[in-house]
C-alpha cells in the first residue's frame, strides 16, 4: 500500500452542501414517487446557476 494518508485523514470531511441544492427548498412531493417538487424561485437559480456556469 501507498504510504499517503490523505484519504484516511480526510475521511469525515463533507464534499457537497445539500442545503443549497434547489430541492432542499421543496414545496410540494408527487404523491406516489415521493419526488420533491421545489419552489418556482428555486428553479429559477438553479437554470441561472447552470445558464452562468456553461462552457
Amino acid at each position: 500500500m501507498s504510504d499517503n494518508k490523505f484519504k484516511e485523514k480526510h475521511l469525515g470531511r463533507t464534499i457537497e452542501n445539500h442545503q443549497t441544492a434547489s430541492w432542499a427548498n421543496m414545496k410540494d412531493l408527487k404523491p406516489v414517487s415521493r419526488v420533491p417538487i421545489p419552489d418556482e424561485i428555486e428553479v429559477k437559480n438553479a437554470k441561472e446557476y447552470v445558464d452562468t456556469n456553461e462552457k
